[in-house]
């Protein structure tokens, strides 16, 4: 299966079950089988002790929302504690884009400046083609698979900004997360400031109501996974802890202290999990350690197998 079939297949899933759950890729490896994982039940395993030990193992905060869309099995830890988001708010901005832009108008091309990419940072794509620029949903993409920080303001200046993107979370039911800055200063939080903030919870809600729900077309479900599948930055993440065979579509961020990933994750024969790890270094000094989302990930999805 393609990528690309298996993006439309996991959106036509989601959709199937998204009456059941609650209110809210590429495989790990090519040698999974198609074999059905257990039934989960509908009471997954007390991780929270083993959460608090990598807390302390990596002196660090970690915030999870995870929820089984078949079964509605949930596992919390710090899901309604703040965390920097970082740049997995380019999923949520990608799919805002898809929401807002019509389809006839997304081949639309795009130019920016070096002084853009230089301000923006990160750039592998947008810094390749300053000359000829690209389509805005190349741009789309390239901010979600790449995580391509130029793409992503070029992104929101199309469909108005940080504070449209803000507006269209709190239309969605998301009154939490904050969306103030773009790229590279949506990076910075200050103490105290719930600027560029969110929640697991609130990411974990927003993802799923994005694919459940009416938001967006089939089609465009389709495409944003298929974006997400598709990430090059998140391989040491979410998808370093989960079982070989088992599909992750994700979209990754990280700065300094900061590591996070958000994920639709397909057991074989399963319902989706969507899930959400935040974490934070508590000396600020320390920069993040992808191993910690990988293990929180393992734990995680290991008690909704139970």
């Amino acid at each position: 299966m393609t990528i690309r079939s298996f993006a439309v297949a996991l959106a036509m899933a989601l959709v199937a079950v998204g009456t059941t759950a609650c209110s809210t890729g590429s495989t790990r490896d090519d040698s999974a089988t198609a074999t059905a994982s257990p039934a989960p039940s509908a009471t997954p395993v007390d991780v929270s002790a083993d959460l608090r030990a990598l807390e302390a193992e990596f002196d660090a905060r970690v915030g999870v929302s995870a929820v089984d869309t078949g079964s509605g099995a949930a596992i919390t830890h710090r899901a309604d504690e703040r965390f920097g988001y970082a740049s997995t708010i380019k999923a949520l901005a990608a799919a805002e884009f898809l929401h807002d832009v019509p389809v006839d108008q997304r081949d639309e091309i795009v130019t920016w400046s070096a002084d853009d990419v230089e301000a923006a940072g990160y750039s592998p794509v947008t810094s390749q083609h300053v000359d000829g620029g690209l389509p805005l949903s190349e741009l789309a993409e390239a901010a979600v698979r790449t995580s391509d920080n130029t793409a992503l303001n070029l992104v929101l200046d199309r469909i108005g900004g940080p504070t449209a993107l803000d507006e269209g979370l709190t239309e969605l039911g998301d009154d939490t997360t904050e969306v103030v800055d773009d790229e590279p200063a949506l990076n910075v939080i200050e103490a105290g400031s719930t600027d560029d903030t969110s929640t697991p919870a609130a990411f974990t809600a927003d993802l799923a109501r994005i694919l459940e729900g009416d938001r967006l077309t089939e089609e465009d479900r389709a495409t944003l996974l298929d974006w997400m599948s598709g990430n090059a930055t998140g391989d040491a993440l979410i998808r370093a802890g989960t079982p070989s065979g088992w599909v992750v579509a994700d979209k990754s961020g990280g700065a300094g202290g900061t590591r996070n990933d958000l994920a639709v994750v397909t057991p074989p024969g399963r319902a989706p999990i969507v899930v959400t790890v935040f974490t934070s270094r508590n000396d600020p000094e320390r920069e993040y350690d992808d191993s910690l989302v990988a293990r929180t990930a393992e734990i995680v999805l290991r008690g909704l197998q139970q």
